[in-house]
């Protein structure tokens, strides 16, 4: 597809209009408040007058808004689902699994083809070979507008039919990515207190980070098989340094919640019999509810419950 519709001119909506453009497409754009095009007119973009004007003007829709608020009130702006019938809807702003499918079937119902997706990516790091964006929804759908969309980004992980998996996906990547961010500040915290440098320290972590991308690659392997047999790491080394990282925090006299948060969960993996099964078998406590007597059981997989722990 040529020509393609911008709808939303924030950072990340501005730079997908201009990346387009780049890449001698035919582009549309329409914001809220207009003059924030200005850059991208004079580039040869055309500044449609409303949303529904926008829409009508390609076969490609693609929008990156604050929430799904925002891009619901633009969608349903006058004239705008009318002019949808026969194109395809790409939402890039970032929402939750129910608002995914929500929008798929009121796009369904306005006759257009739909994608939700999520960008992992900074605007200044989008058009890359290694950008990395999320994308769900038909197949079908999804190949008449890859070519198009490899403009904005390399690395396009099409997660299949199930509308709700980029957003999924999306959450479930952002808690790594915040439980490890907490986990660095934390350890920044240790470095500072002894007097480190903690740019070395965020130094070491980028240094280490290849590495332990590929062992939670292959933890999540271990997962989705069910076989928890040791083949990298024992349970039984984490629940010792988690607590070694808590008994070292509280003798500096530092702030121990995130350790101790850590040690937590480990000690009930520990009691649930876990300890000598591989570190993705954390998951089976975390998988855990309480029952009715305050005890947290742990499920063996598919297999039922093997333990309950107080």
């Amino acid at each position: 597809m040529n020509s393609v519709t911008v709808l939303g001119l924030g950072s990340m909506g501005f730079t997908i209009a201009r990346l387009f453009l780049q890449r001698g497409r035919r582009v549309t754009v329409w914001n809220r408040s207009a003059a924030k095009a200005d850059a991208l007119v004079a580039s040869g973009a055309t500044l449609a007058a409303t949303a529904a004007d926008a829409v009508r003007s390609s076969d490609l829709i693609v929008m990156c808004v604050y929430d799904y608020t925002a891009a619901n009130d633009i969608l349903r702006m006058p004239g705008v689902a009318q002019a949808l019938a026969g194109k395809v809807l790409v939402q890039w702003t970032t929402g939750s699994p129910q608002e995914a499918r929500d929008a798929l079937a009121w796009a369904s119902r306005q006759g257009a083809g739909y994608l939700d997706g999520a960008i992992q990516a900074a605007p200044s790091q989008m058009g890359q070979a290694d950008t990395p964006v999320l994308l769900s929804g038909d197949p079908a759908v999804y190949a008449s507008v890859q070519e198009t969309l490899k403009d904005l980004a390399g690395n396009i992980a099409f997660l299949g039919k199930k509308i709700e998996a980029a957003a999924t996906m999306d959450l479930a990547t952002l808690s790594y990515v915040y439980g490890a961010t907490a986990g660095f500040i934390h350890g920044a915290l240790i470095a500072e207190t002894q007097g480190l440098d903690v740019g070395v320290f965020g130094k070491l972590v980028a240094d280490i980070s290849p590495t332990f991308g590929s062992f939670f690659k292959h933890e999540g392997a271990v997962i989705q098989s069910g076989d928890f047999t040791i083949s990298e790491s024992p349970m039984r080394i984490s629940i010792e340094a988690t607590r070694r990282i808590l008994q070292s925090s509280q003798a500096s006299g530092i702030n121990a919640e995130i350790p101790a948060f850590l040690d937590g969960l480990f000690q009930r993996a520990e009691k649930a019999g876990l300890a000598d099964q591989e570190l993705a078998a954390l998951i089976k406590v975390v998988r855990s509810r309480p029952d009715a007597a305050g005890r947290r059981p742990v499920r063996d997989g598919a297999a039922g419950v093997i333990a309950a722990t107080a």
